[in-house]
């Protein structure tokens, strides 16, 4: 069993959407039972307490556009013993990378990946939180959570 985490920033956007993409591919391919699969923030800002806020609007609007839903996900901080808890720990861009590695203190055993460098273009997840363009943040995200999915599965 493979276990992944997706991880931006405020775990209300990237990374959610990222979560159910791959979650939505891996049912659709039959192989639930092979992954488990989570998402997390670098920060607290959507977190209050012991309660985070839930997915932003654009993106579950998003996600619901292609028929997938991420109803009662709500945003959790990043905690060093994640290091331990999960085989990779996959991040929407590099600044992400960055924060990862000042929470969890280094990276031994090169877990931390972006999703992008899974594909061929490279690069970081476009943010939509700046730029509201929540369907160009899905075609990042799904095309690097195929191309993940295709790089754990083909190796199998």
């Amino acid at each position: 069993m493979t276990k992944i985490l997706f991880v931006c920033h405020g775990n209300i956007c990237r990374s959610p959407m990222a979560e159910f993409i791959f979650k939505d591919m891996i049912k659709n391919a039959g192989l639930e039972d092979s992954f488990v699969v989570a998402s997390c923030a670098t920060s607290t800002e959507e977190i209050w307490g012991d309660v985070g806020n839930p997915v932003y609007p654009p993106a579950r609007d998003e996600l619901a556009k292609h028929g997938i839903s991420c109803k009662g996900k709500r945003a959790v901080q990043l905690r060093r013993d994640d290091y331990d808890k999960y085989d990779l720990l996959i991040a929407m861009d590099s600044r992400n990378v960055l924060n990862m590695l000042k929470i969890l203190g280094s990276d031994p055993e090169k877990k931390i990946h972006k999703l992008m460098d899974y594909t061929s273009r490279g690069g970081d997840v476009a943010d939509p939180w700046y730029s509201d363009r929540f369907d160009i943040a899905y075609r990042d995200i799904r095309d690097g959570c195929e191309a993940l999915l295709a790089a754990l599965t083909d190796n199998k």
